[in-house]
């Protein structure tokens, strides 16, 4: 669809929503591994660790990767490498890259690392999942997790009725593939996921930061994104004179609020990205750690650092500004 929005980053929702729903990730998608993790002890996101090994990433494409420690049942330490092949393309030496991450994180830091792998491609027959050489005196053969999200397609009943937040990643995923050149039946497919979420009653947290996935990858023409926001007005209105307010239970004013907050993340992910365009224009390119700390902000924030922007004149000003905010909200 040449009418689409063009976001290059699709790396990006993948890595956020790893990172917020990280034990669930392995759950849903590899729970023999799952099955080895203590979930009680935190895990540490390895980024720092991360970016030395891959610091020969082949330039020009992008990849979702999560170095993460976590802790054994057993109470043993171990590294998991978490690998999301985002570009929708089979690549050759991609069984090779994944054993030259290992041995790196290996000879880098003295620690064995599980590899595992979440092909997103639309190749049913690009299924790597083992680097090998033999010769007479030396073979290697190393294996490696993969899941390939295509194989949901004839799964789609069980994910309807999951409940794990990577059932509607994968549903949002295959929905977008099949829809890359139906418009209409995609808008009408994102409709149905996001209205899924407050169906299934789930805490506001989840559904923003659902929301902002299936909103992320499932990219609408402009004219259909305002036909969605409408569609999803009049379902509000549909919930409310189902019930009176006079007798609205507890639960059926929780889910009334939460379809509320539909049109307020959707403004709030547009005054986001506006603020981060024209601070970029301010002060230059911003590093991903401060994207972070501008996208965790409040809608009344973003606003309040819309109106301060304008007399930044380099970045130091606005880590100023967050550092200011920061020592605020702490106080």
């Amino acid at each position: 669809m040449t009418s689409e929005r063009e976001r290059v980053d699709n790396d990006s929702p993948w890595k956020e929503i790893l990172e917020a729903y990280f034990p669930q990730a392995m759950e849903f998608f590899f729970p023999q591994t799952a099955a080895l993790i203590n979930w009680e002890r935190p895990h540490e996101f390895l980024d720092k660790e991360f970016q030395q090994i891959a610091r020969n990433a082949e330039q020009g494409r992008r990849y979702a990767d999560k170095l993460v420690k976590v802790w054994q049942i057993q109470g043993e330490e171990i590294w998991l490498l978490i690998h999301v092949e985002v570009q929708a393309k089979p690549e050759d030496d991609f069984a090779e890259r994944m054993f030259s991450y290992n041995l790196r994180i290996f000879d880098r830091f003295a620690k064995p690392a599980i590899s595992l792998a979440i092909l997103c491609d639309t190749d049913l027959t690009w299924r790597p999942n083992q680097y090998s050489y033999n010769y007479p005196d030396t073979s290697l053969h190393f294996k490696f997790g993969t899941i390939k999200l295509l194989d949901y397609q004839n799964r789609w009943t069980e994910l309807e009725k999951s409940d794990n937040p990577f059932a509607t990643v994968v549903m949002a995923h295959l929905k977008t593939q099949q829809t890359s050149k139906k418009p209409r039946e995609r808008k009408t497919w994102k409709f149905s996921l996001i209205r899924r979420l407050y169906e299934l009653g789930l805490a506001e947290k989840d559904i923003r930061n659902l929301y902002r996935f299936v909103d992320w990858v499932m990219i609408l023409p402009k004219a259909l994104e305002a036909e969605f926001w409408q569609d999803f007005k009049e379902f509000e209105e549909q919930c409310v004179a189902r019930v009176p307010r006079v007798v609205a239970t507890a639960e059926q004013e929780r889910t009334m609020s939460y379809i509320t907050t539909g049109e307020r993340i959707g403004y709030e992910r547009g005054q986001q990205e506006l603020v981060l365009r024209l601070l970029q224009r301010r002060v230059g390119e911003l590093p991903q750690e401060v994207k972070k700390q501008i996208q965790a902000l409040s809608l009344e924030e973003l606003e309040a650092l819309a109106e301060a922007l304008l007399d930044f004149t380099a970045v130091g000003d606005l880590l100023n500004w967050l550092q200011a905010h920061l020592n605020e909200t702490e106080n």
